[in-house]
This record gives structure tokens, sequence and C-alpha cells, in this order.
């Protein structure tokens, strides 16, 4: 299995109220993915709790059964279109941790 954790910080210029409602949609998005992706076992997208501390906005958690279908899922195309629609529009730093669990 593999663990594919993202984490992005939000364009400084929203508002908010804007960066409440991105947050929503990029998770309502990403996670309805699930069982549509190939291999694509679990999901899940942090939005709340996040403490001072961070320099980030907000965390996919994902687990794959296999690094072949971390690929596949890269370019499927309803991750594509939410990474375009959802989350690419908004974001201005994207960091990324792929390993095998």
């Amino acid at each position: 299995m593999v663990k594919h954790i993202i984490l992005w910080t939000l364009n400084p210029e929203l508002s908010e109220t804007e960066k409440v409602e991105v947050k929503k949609n990029i998770k309502a998005g990403l996670e309805a993915l699930v069982g549509q992706v190939p291999g694509l076992l679990s999901l899940t997208v942090h939005i709340d709790g996040r403490l001072a501390s961070s320099n980030a906005d907000l965390m996919l958690d994902s687990t794959l059964d296999s690094e072949a279908s971390l690929k596949a899922y890269a370019v499927h195309p309803a991750h594509v279109a939410v990474a375009n629609g959802k989350v690419r529009p908004y974001t201005v730093q994207r960091s990324c941790l792929d390993f095998e669990v």
C-alpha cells in the first residue's frame, strides 16, 4: 500500500470567508473520488483544527493499493478535474510525501 499526503497553502489574497468555502469545495471534490478512481482505498481532506504553529492550510491524507494506482490516480480524469477546478486556482504552494506502508 502507498500513502499519498499533500499539504496546500491557500492564496493569501483570498478572504477568510473565501478560504472557508474553498476548503469545503476541495474536501468535497477530492473525497468524492473514493469509489471513482481504481486503487484509491481512502482519502480524507483535513480542513479544521489547524493550530497557529501550522504553515499549511489543509491536508490530503490518502491510501492507495499500489504505486501503479498512485500514478494512475494522478492522471485520472475525475482527479484532474477536481485538481484543475477546485484546487490549483486557489493554492499557491503544494508539498507532497508519498511512501509505502
